[in-house]
């Protein structure tokens, strides 16, 4: 099943821990934040983001998601501050939606879902390459941000505008000048813990950083998310919806929050 994990029954979540013992780790994400069980720290930094938009190369459909790429040889495209020490560069963003608006996130507040997860993927360039980064405890940082329903939002529309290119699992195409910072909240206070990759291998190497305040998408948006395709050209159309796990045990973990 190695090759060929997915979200259905037969290779889904559920199935995972057979190639991915890992999958039953001790740091897995996504998680369940509970508001009221996340402690304060005033020591958490403001996160410090800065993006460049020449940096964006192309947008891929993998047959999990749709993923845009970066170019990540230079200090360009950054993370520092918030809980990490270090920069981190920006290798690539993807989403995770459901088949309606009212489950698709992966991380859940006080056990509620939102329609839809941004991942912002960074690796620390205190190792040499993201592959190299991608299993280190300190290797990766993941900026989450929730979709909410409301109105349209202009900087999915780019997106989503792409979206006839890439219909089917492979297709790519080239994807210039975006500026993934119009795709962050006003606000950037955040919850914070250690954690997981959400998708197989699953590595136990991510810093994760959730955002409080969520972004809007709208129903017409998130409609364009699931025409998308899990399957080939020339295979069985199978909708690409529901391509999220569920929130994994805390197993004693603490989650801090960076506001009050």
């Amino acid at each position: 099943m190695s090759c060929c994990w997915g979200y259905a029954a037969h290779n889904g979540p559920d199935k995972w821990a057979e190639s991915y013992p890992v999958a039953n780790g001790r740091r897995q994400s996504p998680i369940d934040i509970v508001p009221s069980d996340a402690s304060y720290d005033s020591g958490l930094k403001p996160l410090s983001l800065r993006y460049d938009p020449s940096t964006c190369l192309d947008i891929l459909n993998n047959g999990h998601s749709f993923q845009v790429t970066f170019v990540d040889d230079t200090d360009s495209s950054t993370l520092r501050d918030g809980p990490v020490s270090g920069i981190y560069r920006l290798k690539q963003f993807h989403f995770h939606w459901g088949s309606t608006d009212k489950t698709g996130s992966e991380h859940t507040v006080d056990g509620t879902s939102y329609p839809a997860e941004l991942h912002l993927v960074h690796w620390n360039t205190k190792y040499g390459s993201f592959a190299e980064a991608a299993d280190k405890p300190d290797g990766l940082a993941v900026v989450g941000v929730f979709l909410t329903i409301g109105a349209d939002n202009a900087s999915l529309q780019k997106l989503t505008d792409s979206f006839g290119a890439i219909k089917t699992k492979g297709k790519q195409t080239s994807f210039a000048n975006f500026d993934p910072a119009t795709l962050l909240p006003d606000c950037l206070k955040y919850w914070t813990y250690d954690g997981s990759l959400t998708t197989p291998p699953l590595l136990e190497s991510v810093t994760w950083i959730v955002c409080k305040e969520p972004i809007s998408v709208s129903s017409a948006q998130m409609a364009k998310f699931r025409a998308l395709l899990f399957s080939a050209e020339g295979e069985a159309e199978r909708c690409m919806v529901d391509n999220y796990r569920p929130p994994q045990p805390l197993k004693g973990r603490r989650v801090r929050a960076s506001f009050q």
